[in-house]
């Protein structure tokens, strides 16, 4: 029986192989400059060997994404996500899109109180500013812990883009920290986002 091959898992910019020995397959790609071939994605790592009648003897290496991949996000790249929970000094939120992209895999944000906004953090109050089920605009700071993102809303075209109201309407900002229901006049505090800005 053949042994089943170690699975590698391999990482973008990892080096694959030498140009002589393999070709790039699905998920690889060959660098001309030195004749490498480097992983273009997250994934295993497979040989893939010619049939004996190919002129070409070389195995084909590929990187098999371990699921389709949606986009990741990443320090830097502004995301929206739909707050989950409010609590005293953070906030809880799913990521649904990265820029203009829908993700496919779950990812947990984390807006902390100092990340609400630039000015006076020592007066922010997480439950004036977000509940659940607002859909904000942040940035992603970093990785954070291994079960979050940490995200800020920090900037003044970051925030609350959509929020409904205790009767169920989408509310309207009046103004950077607050939000009003037009079927019932009610404000609502919120860390609204800068619209047009």
């Amino acid at each position: 029986m053949k042994e089943e091959e170690e699975i590698e898992m391999v990482t973008p910019g990892e080096v694959l192989g030498k140009g002589s020995e393999v070709k790039a397959g699905k998920g690889a790609y060959l660098s001309p400059d030195n004749n490498t071939v480097f992983a273009s994605l997250t994934g295993r790592r497979s040989l893939v060997h010619p049939s004996p009648h190919s002129p070409d003897q070389r195995p084909t290496v590929e990187v098999i994404g371990h699921k389709a991949h949606g986009p990741v996000p990443e320090p830097g790249c502004v995301v929206i996500a739909r707050v989950t929970k409010v609590m005293a000094r953070m906030a809880s939120a799913d990521i649904m899109c990265v820029g203009s992209k829908s993700v496919r895999e779950k990812f947990s944000g984390v807006i902390r109180q100092q990340d609400v906004r630039a000015t006076e953090i020592d007066k922010v109050d997480m439950h004036s500013s977000f509940r659940p089920g607002d859909i904000v605009k942040a940035s992603v700071i970093s990785l954070g812990d291994a079960r979050a993102y940490y995200l800020s809303t920090a900037q003044n075209e970051l925030g609350v883009v959509s929020a409904e109201s205790m009767a169920g309407g989408t509310m309207v900002p009046v103004s950077w920290t607050e939000m009003q229901c037009p079927l019932t006049g009610q404000i609502e505090q919120r860390k609204v986002a800068k619209v047009g800005a």
